[in-house]
């Protein structure tokens, strides 16, 4: 098994494999407005659309912060809509986050999974608040050879830590049917973010992580949501799952 939240994918199924930022903004249905890069808190609210620098996010905002005090594990899900706009990197960089900019810049541990972390990022920068502490190779552990998490960010004033996979068939429409191998993969990823929690140093201890899984459509997203649920308590600790159901032309992330 992969360090926490590295590139993997679960058995079975084969993978595919700074200019000036973008001021990245909360725009709800109702117009309402707040700086993404921000710690500020704010009441979740309704269901909304949220205009990134590239991609629209759906679904209900700032529900981590009231999960970071708490010592139970939870499950959230959002939409991240690529319409007709796939994403071409470098050229289109400088229309994301400051952080999602500076992560696709900076090498992370290993493997091809920049983008998906990078984008995973950038969703919670702008439907949760969070604002980049520190990349992959910059958390210190002991030992050093330790599972690793992918991102250290600050959400509300507090430092949590991110762990990026994703959740793909090969070919696309092979389907994504909950397997055994499936629920031990994504139990896999939760028992890494118990070690990697318990071995990250002061100052980069957090106070909970969350398992960020970037799903290539709603079977994914369901058959995620059904192995979850398969876990047992030990292994889902206080995490919190965060699955982005990607739409669109979202190959990229994948």
């Amino acid at each position: 098994m992969p360090d926490a939240g590295g590139e993997g994918f679960d058995a079975g199924v084969e993978p595919t494999d700074s200019g000036s930022s973008f001021d990245a903004g909360l725009i709800s249905d109702a117009g309402a407005v707040a700086d993404a890069g921000s710690d500020a808190g704010l009441d979740a609210g309704p269901r909304m659309a949220l205009d990134g620098g590239h991609g629209r996010i759906i679904g209900e905002c700032l529900r981590v912060p009231p999960e970071l005090g708490r010592p139970t594990p939870s499950y959230l899900e959002v939409r991240l809509d690529f319409g007709m706009d796939q994403f071409d990197d470098p050229a289109e960089r400088p229309r994301l986050t400051q952080g999602a900019q500076t992560m696709l810049a900076t090498p992370n541990a290993g493997g091809s999974s920049g983008m998906s972390e990078a984008f995973a990022f950038e969703v919670l920068a702008l439907c949760e608040g969070a604002s980049l502490v520190k990349t992959e190779t910059q958390i210190t552990y002991v030992p050093p050879t330790s599972k690793k998490t992918d991102i250290l960010v600050s959400i509300a004033g507090q430092q949590v830590g991110v762990s990026v996979t994703r959740a793909v068939s090969f070919p696309p429409d092979a389907g994504y049917a909950l397997t055994p191998a499936r629920i031990a993969f994504v139990e896999g990823k939760l028992d890494d973010i118990i070690v990697s929690s318990m071995n990250v140093q002061p100052p980069d201890r957090w106070v909970k992580q969350l398992l960020v899984v970037m799903a290539q459509g709603d079977e994914h997203a369901a058959t995620l949501r059904a192995a979850w649920e398969a876990i047992d308590a030990t292994s889902k600790a206080d995490t919190v799952l965060y699955v982005v159901v990607t739409d669109g032309l979202d190959g990229p992330i994948y």
